[in-house]
C-alpha cells in the first residue's frame, strides 16, 4: 500500500538522576559525597533511507522512544546514556509539528539526518554540590525530563516537472514512454492512485525528474477525492505539464479542463500555480481532425499568455521530442536549487518555561531566600551554571519567571543569599 501521510508520537529519553551517596571505607568513618552523575538519555532521530519511498510502516507503528538514561551509582560511577531512536523516512518527507502544522524539518537536500530531539541531560551527583560549608550535601540533581511531541509526517515527491491533468488524459502512458518508469495503465478513471517517478534522458540535455501526479478534478484543493493527497506532491516541482484530452475522446472540453485545475492549483497553493507551465495536448493521433481544431484553440487562448501548447501523441511519441526539450529549456531558466522548505517549529524553544508551580520565601533562620519546585529543579538540570552563557541563561529565566520580582517584594537586598537545592547564590542587581 502506498502511503504519504503519518501521524505518530515520539519522545526523547529521560536524563538519569545524580545520585546521592557517601564514601565508606575501612578507617575512613566520614568519607566525602561520591554520588555519579545520571545519564544522558537518548536522542529521536530521522535519516533518509534512499531504499524507502512511502510512510507504510509508520502506518503501523505509531509511537517512538528513545531509552531513558541511568541513574549514577556509588563510588563516582557514571549512569549509562539511553540509546537513541533512529526513524528511517524516504527523501522528500516534511516533518510537522501536529497541532500547528509548523514544519520542523525537511527531509531533502543535504538534510539527510536530523537529530529532532534530544534526550536529556544527566543529572549532576551529590559530589558536584561539596564546599567548604557544607561537606556532605545530600542533594543530587534530577536528570533533564524527556521531550515528546505528535508529529505529522507528509512525503512531498521529488521531482522537477509535474505531470497533471484531469483523469485518463494519458499521463500514465507518456510518463511510460519517456522514462523508465513502469506505470499501471488502463482505460478508465482514476486508474493512478499513486504517483509515479520516472528519470527523462535526452542528447543534449540534462536529465530531469519527471512525476506523474493522478488525476486531479474539481475541488480537490478543498479535499474533495484525494485531493490534498496528490497536490502535495506539485510543491517542489519547477515546471508543470498540463496534460489534456485534445481529441475529446471523453467528451471534455480542453480549454475548460485547463483552467479548472488551474483554478485548484491557485486555491492549493497560488506560488505553485505562477510557475512555468507547458500544454501538452494529447491523443492527436485519435480523432486527428478534432484533435488539430482543438490545438488551434488551445494556442489562440494560452500562447498568447506565454503558455506553449505542443500537440502530441503519447502512444506513438509523436511530438514528444519538441515537447521535452521545451521543458529541459524552462529548466536550464529555473533555479537550481531544490525546493526545501524552511524550519517554522524549533521544539529546543518551545515550551521553555512550563506551568509548573515554584514558591519563594525566607527562611529567617539560615538568613536566606529560598526558591524550590519542579520547575526550579528543572531548569537546574537543563543548565550548566559553569558557563557564561549557561548563567546568563539561568537569570534570564529567573527574571522572566517572575522569580526576581517576587524576590524584591519579600525585600531582597543586594549580597543576600539565595539557596536553590543545595546551590547558594549572592543576590546582585
Amino acid at each position: 500500500m502506498f502511503a504519504d501521510r503519518a501521524r505518530i508520537y515520539v519522545r526523547s529519553g529521560k536524563g538519569g538522576d545524580g545520585h546521592v551517596s557517601f564514601r565508606r571505607e575501612k578507617y575512613v568513618p566520614n568519607g566525602g559525597p561520591d554520588g555519579g552523575d545520571g545519564g544522558r538519555g537518548g536522542d529521536v532521530i530521522f535519516q533518509v533511507d534512499e531504499g524507502l519511498n512511502t510512510l507504510t510502516d509508520f502506518r503501523h507503528v505509531r509511537k517512538y522512544k528513545a531509552g531513558d538514561g541511568q541513574e549514577g551509582g556509588k563510588r563516582n560511577c557514571r549512569g549509562k546514556d539511553g540509546e537513541d531512536i533512529i526513524l528511517k523516512v524516504p527523501e522528500g518527507t516534511v516533518i510537522r509539528e501536529a497541532e500547528s502544522g509548523r514544519v520542523i524539518a525537511d527531509m531533502s537536500g543535504e538534510n539527510r539526518r536530523v537529530v529532532l530531539l534530544t534526550g536529556g541531560k544527566g543529572g549532576n551527583g551529590n559530589q558536584h554540590y561539596a564546599t567548604s560549608t557544607m561537606q556532605a550535601p545530600k542533594y543530587a540533581q534530577p536528570g533533564q525530563p524527556a521531550r515528546e511531541l505528535e508529529l505529522l509526517l507528509e512525503l512531498k515527491m521529488i521531482a522537477d516537472v509535474g505531470l497533471v491533468g484531469f483523469p485518463n488524459v494519458g499521463k500514465s502512458t507518456l510518463l511510460s514512454r519517456v522514462t523508465n518508469a513502469r506505470p499501471k495503465i488502463a482505460n478508465y478513471h482514476f486508474t493512478t492512485i499513486v504517483p509515479n517517478l520516472g528519470v527523462v534522458d535526452m542528447d543534449g540535455a540534462k536529465s530531469f525528474v519527471i512525476a506523474d501526479i493522478p488525476g486531479l478534478i474539481e475541488g480537490a484543493s478543498e479535499g474533495v477525492g484525494l485531493g490534498h493527497e496528490f497536490l502535495r506532491h506539485i510543491e517542489r516541482t519547477k515546471v508543470i505539464i498540463h496534460m489534456v484530452d485534445a481529441a475529446g475522446t471523453e467528451g471534455r472540453d480542453p480549454i475548460a479542463d485547463i483552467y479548472a485545475i488551474n483554478k485548484e492549483l491557485e486555491a492549493y497553493n497560488m506560488e505553485i500555480a505562477s510557475r512555468p507551465t507547458v500544454i501538452a495536448a494529447n491523443k492527436i493521433d485519435a480523432a486527428p481532425d478534432e484533435a488539430a481544431e482543438a490545438v488551434e484553440l488551445l494556442r489562440a487562448e494560452f500562447e498568447p499568455k506565454g503558455i506553449q501548447v505542443f500537440p502530441i501523441s503519447a502512444v506513438s511519441g509523436q511530438g514528444l521530442k519538441e515537447l521535452l526539450y521545451h521543458v529541459s529549456g524552462l529548466l536550464d531558466q529555473a533555479d537550481d536549487k531544490p525546493v526545501v522548505f524552511e524550519q517554522e517549529y524549533f521544539p529546543e524553544l518551545e515550551n521553555r518555561f512550563s506551568d509548573e508551580p515554584f514558591s519563594v520565601t525566607y527562611d529567617e533562620e539560615e538568613d536566606e531566600y529560598v526558591v524550590e519546585g519542579p520547575r526550579i529543579e528543572k531548569m537546574l538540570g537543563y543548565t550548566n551554571l559553569d558557563s557564561e552563557k549557561g548563567f546568563t541563561f539561568f537569570q534570564n529565566f529567573l527574571k522572566e519567571a517572575g522569580i526576581l520580582e517576587q524576590l524584591e517584594e519579600l525585600g531582597i537586598e543586594e549580597g543576600s543569599t539565595v539557596r536553590m537545592y543545595g546551590l547558594k547564590f549572592d543576590y546582585y542587581k
